[in-house]
């Protein structure tokens, strides 16, 4: 049943009418093979300049079976060096006879669906059962980002909730596919909702206090564009996506510490709450330097080519120290950090207290 409305529930969010930004008329994505290489402007030492030149037989579309000559810009960003051989995605625009195309990439569909699939077969093969649970896990928190997340930012509701909404749906579901419906998948949910809004909390508080804000993101230019045609709330987007990131850790650490908690309790029915709470609190320390270290450094692997050119053009250190980027990545991988750190004690409160609970009610 809450399956089926959770269903509904996206079918209708997910009937918007999205506002036009920029017309496509007549532009379609394709996909086609190169033949040839008619020019090429690959230089002597390595680098390209200018377009290619090419042939490429369309697979889909409307020219699908003819070979169209185009040119691919071959940059780093768009277009790719073009081989024989080589399947690109094309972009094009037909109107009666006349044809306009050009290489947009190479076409990495295949290749993406394919190291996915793998990842979940390796992912169930080494997990069995719980892998294969873990996987079904997987698949939905990917499916609520796209299909709960961004219809309701869309709809100008605030990013910030809206985060904090699918980081519960996908705790919950994940906890219970893992582990079942039982005392510890209510402690690992409590305790992951309660580390995720703690580090949506630290992040609040560093932004009040030092002035970084989610108007201050590099790419705030186009964000404008939806906040004046769709009223979307660009402001909140850093904050949101700071609790979806310290989601993963946050969860691990809530589950590893109700499993541990769980057992000892388990083996040992008769130990005191106070032994019970220093012994979670123990396995807690030991997790918490790492899993805090995982979050810093995925935030700092994210910004690794902004400190190389800052490192290149010697900036000077308040320069760096006081520059938007690098406030938002500090503020990320502490404010997670917190979330981390908080929500071990946290957990192991809830994990005592619940596990505890019939040994009061039957002394009662």
């Amino acid at each position: 049943m809450l399956l089926l409305l959770f269903c509904i529930f996206v079918v209708r969010i997910n009937a918007v009418d999205k506002i036009e930004l920029v017309s496509r008329e007549g532009q379609t994505f394709e996909k086609g093979v190169v033949t040839e290489i008619i020019q090429d402007n690959l230089q002597y030492d390595g680098s390209r300049v200018g377009e290619q030149l090419v042939r490429v037989e369309m697979k889909t579309g409307a020219r699908a079976g003819q070979t169209l000559e185009m040119t691919s810009s071959s940059g780093y960003l768009f277009g790719a060096g073009c081989t024989e051989g080589m399947k690109v995605i094309v972009m094009q625009s037909v109107s009666g006879d006349s044809t306009v195309a050009s290489v947009y990439a190479q076409d990495r569909e295949t290749v993406i669906y394919v190291f996915a699939g793998l990842y979940l077969l390796v992912l169930c093969l080494v997990g069995g059962k719980q892998g294969i649970k873990g996987a079904l896990g997987l698949v939905f928190t990917f499916f609520c980002i796209l299909f709960v997340y961004l219809p309701l930012v869309y709809r100008g509701h605030s990013p910030f909730w809206v985060s904090v909404f699918i980081c519960t749906i996908t705790t919950v579901v994940t906890m219970y596919l893992i582990g079942g419906p039982t005392m510890k998948t209510l402690v690992a949910t409590g305790g992951t909702v309660a580390g995720v809004c703690i580090a949506g909390l630290a992040a609040t508080a560093f932004s009040a206090a030092s002035g970084i804000t989610g108007w201050n993101v590099s790419d705030i230019e186009s964000l404008l564009t939806l906040w004046n045609t769709n009223g979307i709330q660009v402001g909140g987007l850093l904050f949101s996506g700071l609790l979806i990131s310290s989601l993963g850790a946050t969860m691990d650490v809530a589950m590893s510490i109700g499993s541990a908690i769980s057992e000892i309790h388990a083996q040992t029915p008769d130990i005191s709450r106070r032994e019970l709470f220093r012994a979670g609190m123990r396995v807690g320390r030991d997790m918490m330097g790492t899993d805090s270290n995982t979050l810093i450094l995925a935030f700092a692997g994210g910004s690794i080519s902004m400190l190389v050119l800052d490192y290149a053009y010697d900036l000077p250190y308040l320069q760096i120290i006081n520059s938007n980027n690098i406030g938002i990545a500090i503020m990320q991988g502490l404010a997670g950090s917190f979330g981390i750190v908080l929500s071990v004690p946290v957990t192991v409160l809830l994990a005592v207290f619940l596990y505890t609970l019939g040994r009061q009610k039957q002394s009662a």
